[in-house]
């Protein structure tokens, strides 16, 4: 879970043979939304779901495989960013790649980086995702 500083909380969770959910809440709304699907997936979660905010936007990474749990290396590693009301989400998925290890952001979140080792994805605002 992830907090933003307008009060707003963002979670987000895996369900088996399912994929990647999220849910957000709004103080003023007084409770959390319905969970929506942002990445369908029947292979299994690898390590874990890590949640950043910049500013009003949330991203996401998540990493999922046919045999993670017997220590095999992901298969579909997502990338997932969310802006303003958070009911959309863009979503970009890199197969047999290891997962993202860091994610950066300027201008308050307008721009955002997503890194591992030399392996750069972007995406904006203004055009999503792109190499």
């Amino acid at each position: 879970m992830v907090g933003l500083g307008d009060g707003r909380r963002v979670a987000m969770h895996y369900r088996r043979g399912k994929g990647l959910y999220e849910q957000h809440s709004d103080p003023g709304a007084g409770g959390w939304t319905r969970p929506s699907l942002i990445y369908g997936t029947t292979t299994e979660a690898c390590q874990g779901i890590r949640l950043r905010a910049f500013g009003e936007t949330v991203t996401a990474t998540a990493d999922f495989g046919r045999y993670c749990s017997d220590g095999e290396p992901p298969m579909e590693s997502i990338a997932a960013v969310g802006v303003g009301n958070l009911r959309t989400w863009d979503h970009h998925l890199t197969r047999s790649f290891d997962g993202w290890e860091k994610v950066s952001a300027v201008d308050g979140g307008k721009e955002i980086t997503f890194r591992r080792g030399s392996s750069t994805l972007r995406w904006s605002r203004s055009g999503g995702f792109s190499r």
